[in-house]
This record gives C-alpha cells, structure tokens and sequence, in this order.
C-alpha cells in the first residue's frame, strides 16, 4: 500500500531522494502507520529503512528537530526585530510605518506565495519574508494600539495590548504543542483537508470584504469591533491555530523519514506563517474587545 503525505515539503523531500531504497509499496513497507509509536530511535539518524522510507543520499544531513527549533528561531527573531523597528517608527513617522506596513502586506504576499508554491528552501528568501512579516507586525500593532490608547484616553493602553497579543500567542503555541504531543489532537488526512478548506473559505470571505470595503466602510463589517467582528475573530484565532498542529504534524513525519536537514527551512517558514497569522488575529480580537467594552 502506497503511503500518501499531505504535507507538500514532505512529498518533495521524499521524491528528491537518492540512493538505495525499498520505494513506497515494497516489501516491509507499511508496517507503522501515521500516528502508531515509532522505534526508539533518536531523530536525526538514518532512519526506518523497515517502514520503505528512502535512505540519505551520501553527504546528505537528515533532518532533526533542532534544526527546525534554530532555523524557526532565525525567522521569527527576524520578524521580531523588523517589528520592533517598525513599531517604534510609528511614533516618529507615522507616514513611513504606514507604508512599510503596507510593503510587508504586498511583499510578504507574493514572496511568501513564491517560497509556499516552489518550495524554496533558500535562507535569504524565507528571512527576507520574515522582514518583510516583520514590517507589517510591527505596523499594524502600532496603528491599533495608537487607536485604542485614543478611545481609551491612555498612552500605556497601546502598549498592553501588544504585550497581551504576544503571550497570548506564545501561550496558545505552548497548548497546541501540548495537545499535540500527547495526541490530544490527532491530525488525521482528514484533519487537514477540513482546516485547509475552511482557510480558504476564510481568505476568500476576507478577500470580498476588503473590495467591499472600497464602496461600503468596512466593508461587511468582519474585521470591525462589532459581534459580528468578535465572532469572525474568535474563529479564525481557532484557524490559525489549527494549522500549528499541521505544521507539527509535518515536522514529526520529516523528522522521521530522514529527509535533508536543507528542509528544515521549508518548515520554519510554514511554522513563522502560521505565528504570524496567530498574532496578528490574537492582537484584533483583542483591539475588539476592548474597544467595544471601554468605558
């Protein structure tokens, strides 16, 4: 029986392959599933050659965990620091923050497509959208803290709500994890078919709400401090979410068949996109919030 992965960097991986191997559907393959225990074997040597995966080619790294825990630190520290900038060029030059926000959307968009569509693993590539990632964190925390600190009248009202939106994202990455690892969640094929359809369902409702909002202010009034809004917020910090135990899901699969470390790239990036979502939803829910229920 032929094993299928939903994870794309996996496939890629698995097909760049070379070197002696049993092949998908050779004798001895098949006898672990996705989700069963796997051999007490640290990661990162050469791995289940029982279960049908490719050997390493010679000179080829096999992917670790912690090549994805350094290489995750490098992007989301570059997203950090361009965010950081950012924000506090807000208070300096408004103007200019607004517009390398808006060079972090478009940028971040087209090359974060081109990095997802070709699976690039090249570092340059996945920093500069973690930049650019950066750019629009930093901007678009600004622009709703300078909001909130106006309707409540305090300066440190800004500041507090991008502190609580970075422990919130930092604290719903820790249970995620959690309910991963110990299979709280298990993500099935299913699993990922029904939150990749319901991701895009939810980049397409965005996407008609903003070109409405070029004839109707706010367009349908999804991303606004309404319960309309704190509903549609709620959901998609649920989304983003989900789409971390995906990652992690990837991540153990690739750990486990020993694909080169150079993917490990490939999987940072998936992991800082999905962070970068989950922050930013986090921080509107909670610009909603509060500005519906100050007094």
């Amino acid at each position: 029986m032929r094993m299928r992965s939903s994870n794309p960097v996996l496939k890629r991986a698995l097909q760049q392959q070379s070197g002696p191997q049993q092949g998908y559907g050779q004798p001895g393959y098949g006898q672990q599933g996705y989700g069963q225990p796997y051999p007490s074997q640290p990661y990162g040597q050469q791995t289940y050659p029982e279960q049908g995966y490719p050997q390493q080619a010679t000179g080829d790294q096999p992917m670790t965990i912690d090549d994805v825990v350094v290489r995750t630190g490098m992007t989301v520290g570059t997203v950090a620091l361009f965010g950081v900038l950012n924000y506090f060029l807000f208070s300096v030059n408004p103007g200019l923050a607004l517009g390398l926000m808006i060079l972090g959307v478009l940028g971040g968009l087209v090359l974060g497509l081109v990095i997802a569509f070709k699976q690039i693993t090249n570092p340059v590539a996945i920093l500069a959208y973690a930049g650019l990632e950066g750019l629009l964190v930093g901007g678009l925390s600004a622009l709703l803290g300078n909001m909130l600190s106006i309707q409540m009248g305090d300066a440190s009202a800004g500041t507090s709500l991008v502190s609580q939106a970075v422990i919130g994202t930092v604290a719903v990455f820790a249970v995620m994890l959690a309910l991963y690892k110990f299979r709280v969640i298990k993500v099935t094929d299913g699993f990922v078919k029904a939150v990749s359809y319901a991701v895009l369902g939810a980049a397409a409702l965005m996407l008609v709400n903003f070109v409405l909002s070029f004839f109707i202010a706010g367009g349908i009034g999804l991303r606004e401090p309404t319960w309309l809004g704190l509903g549609v917020g709620i959901v998609f910090v649920v989304l983003a979410a989900l789409t971390l135990a995906i990652e992690f899901r990837g991540i153990e699969e690739g750990v486990n068949a020993g694909i080169p470390n150079k993917f490990a790239w490939q999987f940072a990036f998936g992991l800082t996109v999905s962070l970068v979502w989950l922050y930013i939803e986090i921080l509107r829910l909670l610009w909603i919030i509060k500005t519906m229920f100050a007094e």
